[in-house]
Order: C-alpha cells, then structure tokens, then sequence
C-alpha cells in the first residue's frame, strides 16, 4: 500500500488553523467531507469518534507527528489527510512535544487488516527523519502531494 492511495490530495490542509487538537481533527474531518471522500452530514458524528479514541489514548505518537484514526461504517477503504500546524498543536504526545503534523486516518471496521496496512504505511513514512522534517516545512498543498509522491518512490 502506498500513501499516495490512502491520501485525499483535496483534503490535505499544509496550513491549518486550528489552535488545539479537537478543532484539528473537526478541519481536517470537514476538509475530507469538502473534497467528497465522506458525506458532509457524517462530519460532526465522525469528528466525535476521532477525537472519542484520542481521549482513550493520545495519537502523538512523538516526533512532532499525530496519528489520529478511527474505523467508521461508511468508509470503504482508507483514506487518510494531513495537515499542518507551524505553530505547534498539544496533541499530549508521548514525548510531551508539541504537533506539528497530523496525518488523520479513516477505514472501515470490516477490514482491519486495510487498516493495519494503512498504519504500516504512515508509520514507516513518519519514521524518516526527513520525511518529518520536510513535511514540518511544507508550507502549501503541492509541496505536502510532492512529499507523499517522492516518498512513496523511495518505497
């Protein structure tokens, strides 16, 4: 599974303007809502699951990066967005850092090994220094898409 498969390129948000967690998530559920990867009606229920799991345990997984993700019915097959926060979002990661980028994952509950696929893939990107690095920095949507088109290359 490459990440380009599971990121809604419409819905990747490189500037967000959210100040905490809960309105990051509530952004980028709207953003893939707005770019017609969900319905715009599912928006405050899904936003709710999301943000739900966080509260059980924190996605910071360190690093400066959140992995928020939930399973719901109506997805499919997984999609994912990403979002950037340059001043930093308190996400209460693993390493009390702040979060400077989020990548939110959706899938459906009926296939949790789609969804382990599409953890393995995010991780292993968020994994490289450079990766992190380099999203941290992008400032636009094109730069974010050319990220996760180099990153997919490199494999």
């Amino acid at each position: 599974m490459k990440l380009s498969d599971i990121v809604v390129t419409d819905a990747i948000q490189a500037q967000l303007r959210a100040r905490t967690r809960d309105e990051a998530i509530q952004e980028l559920v709207a953003a893939l809502a707005s770019a017609g990867a969900i319905a715009k009606k599912s928006v405050g229920e899904i936003a709710k699951a999301i943000i739900a799991r966080e509260s059980q345990a924190t996605t910071g997984i360190g690093k400066g990066i959140a992995l928020p993700h939930a399973k719901i019915k109506e997805i499919k097959k997984p999609i994912a967005t990403i979002g950037g926060a340059p001043e930093g979002l308190d996400f209460n990661s693993l390493d009390s850092q702040p979060v400077y980028s989020v990548i939110l994952l959706l899938s459906s509950p009926d296939n949790p090994d789609e969804h382990l696929q599409a953890m393995e893939t995010i991780f292993r990107h968020v994994q490289r220094d450079m990766f992190r690095k380099f999203l941290r920095q992008a400032q636009t949507t094109e730069a974010v898409v050319d990220l996760v088109t180099e990153a997919d290359e490199m494999g």
